[in-house]
């Protein structure tokens, strides 16, 4: 599990809900590099771990906020998003922000039933 960069817990269990916190592209304590589709393939990954080690997965999520710096992202952050949850397709919301931690691009968050 990669280490938070605040002070939050990753995801937190509430009766049948799982609520991960908002997950960066992080790697080995750093934003990982190749742009957007690296960044957002490594937050899934991160949140995919993060469900996983509660016994569940990408597929009991139920809705995600994807955080974007630049609206200009969203065709490419839809292909990668997409390509990573398949046909499964949770309520989305996605908005652009001013900044996000560590300089990260997308920042995404999710909830998932496990009831």
């Amino acid at each position: 599990m990669t280490k938070p960069v605040g002070p939050y817990t990753p995801i937190v269990r509430a009766g049948e809900w799982l609520i991960c916190s908002g997950q960066v592209g992080i790697a080995d304590g750093a934003i990982v590099e190749g742009g957007l589709e690296a960044e957002l393939r490594q937050a899934l990954a991160n949140m995919a771990g993060l469900l996983e080690g509660e016994g569940s997965s990408m597929n009991a999520v139920v809705k995600t906020t994807v955080f974007l710096t630049d609206m200009a992202d969203y065709a490419e952050m839809n292909t990668v998003y997409v390509d990573v949850f398949g046909d499964h397709r949770p309520a989305r919301s996605a908005v652009a922000v001013a900044e996000l931690p560590i300089n990260a691009r997308i920042e995404v968050e999710a909830w998932a039933y496990v009831g």
